[in-house]
């Protein structure tokens, strides 16, 4: 599936994603904790660095690309829990 921005940045712990900054990506690899006003996001450290800030205010975007998972209803639980509103 193709990449798409994702701005609800605290329901993407633990999840894979591409940080971008000016049409270029600067960094991958899983969210490790975020802010709930999704104005900043960690990234976990990993074999290509370590432990990251990224903000909204200086310009970095989340891209996320949906995945099927093992199963038979993962990939429509996966899709609903990124859609579904925030309690």
């Amino acid at each position: 599936m193709k990449p798409y921005r994702y701005d609800d940045w605290r329901r993407l712990i633990g999840t894979p994603v591409e940080i971008r900054k000016d049409f270029g990506v600067v960094r991958t690899g899983l969210v490790d904790d975020a802010m709930e006003d999704s104005s900043a996001l960690w990234i976990a450290a990993d074999a290509g660095g370590g432990r990251t800030l990224f903000t909204a205010a200086e310009g970095f975007e989340v891209w996320i690309r949906p995945q099927e998972l093992g199963g038979k209803l993962c990939f429509k639980m996966a899709a609903a829990q990124l859609c579904a509103p925030r309690r």
